[in-house]
């Protein structure tokens, strides 16, 4: 079965949702704010002849034609990184501010975590986590290249984060990038849809599930936990939020994304979900011409015991 065809009934529009999964995906590169501006990277692409189209919702995001966005000088510099659009989308949603204590669940190879380090104008603390070894040699690359200081990289398994190593216990924002069955990147690697079982969407929603959780765990009262896959399965999407939210203290939230998307199910097969999963957002790539993504915003609950980073540093101006 072509796991595309079970989620026909998700979608407003199968044939034209079928049809953009069939195209190959565009390469964009996202500026790298700690270092250069967006219009300075329009002058070095204009000065180097590499042909590029701006993307309209956000001024930071390049497209372009020929691909091969390693090949340029600029990202030799640490200037650009190669980034799908819809990638960007769980960074923007974290909303990270400087100072801040953050917690990047499954951070290889360091896409996301080096777009909230500029974020955070790379102070505070952003710890960067990922269970695969070898996955993080790329991360500490990507880092080292973009001029990323603020980062803390730790290799444990997520579900079981301790924060014992480090000289706080709580966060003050995680993200939830969760390890998926990526249908959402087949326009990239064609092969998800063939390699594709729901034995392997049943095993990864129940590390999904462990791993959102210890991330509210570890997040204070007050603070902000975003969740994001690149699948389409609503068992790794509003399944996963559906058992948090009943086994931990926090809400989803509403909160505006930059592209067109459609609410989270309530109901897929057999099963019902919290009504408050619509809130969560799908991003189909007929929509937007870009891959697939869902992303989810949860608040944790209980008394706002801590404060962000901007308070602190306030605090310590004074």
């Amino acid at each position: 079965m072509n796991p595309l065809e079970r989620y026909e009934p998700l979608v407003d529009d199968p044939r034209a949702f079928r049809a953009a999964c069939e195209q190959p995906l565009p390469s964009v590169v996202r500026t790298n704010t700690l270092l250069v501006s967006p219009d300075r990277v329009r002058e070095a692409f204009d000065e180097s002849g590499v042909p590029y189209e701006p993307v309209d919702w956000h001024e930071g995001l390049f497209r372009l034609p020929e691909g091969n966005p390693g090949r340029t000088w600029p990202h030799v510099h640490g200037w650009t990184h190669g980034q799908e659009e819809v990638s960007t989308l769980p960074g923007i949603a974290l909303d990270a501010q400087p100072g801040d204590r953050v917690f990047d669940a499954c951070a290889a190879p360091g896409s996301k975590t080096t777009q909230v380090a500029a974020a955070m104008d790379d102070t505070g603390t952003l710890v960067a986590n990922d269970n695969n070894l070898g996955r993080l040699s790329a991360l500490r690359h990507n880092a080292e290249r973009l001029g990323v200081t603020n980062t803390i990289v730790t290799n444990q398994d997520a579900r079981n984060f301790s924060t014992k190593p480090l000289a706080f216990d709580a966060f003050d924002r995680a993200l939830v990038d969760a390890p998926c069955s990526c249908e959402g990147t087949c326009r990239k690697n064609p092969d998800v849809v063939d390699e594709w079982t729901l034995d392997h969407v049943h095993g990864v929603a129940g590390i999904q599930k462990g791993i959102l959780t210890r991330a509210v765990q570890a997040t204070r009262p007050g603070g902000t936990v975003v969740y994001s896959t690149c699948t389409f399965a609503p068992e790794e999407n509003e399944a996963v939020l559906d058992h948090v939210l009943a086994a931990e203290a926090c809400e989803l939230v509403s909160v505006d994304l930059p592209l067109e998307t459609a609410p989270g199910v309530t109901e897929w097969e057999d099963e019902t979900y919290d009504p408050s999963v619509r809130r969560a957002h799908r991003i189909y790539p007929h929509h937007n011409d870009t891959g697939g993504f869902f992303c989810a915003v949860l608040r944790v609950g209980g008394a706002d015991e801590g404060r962000g980073g901007a308070d602190r540093d306030a605090e310590v101006a004074s």
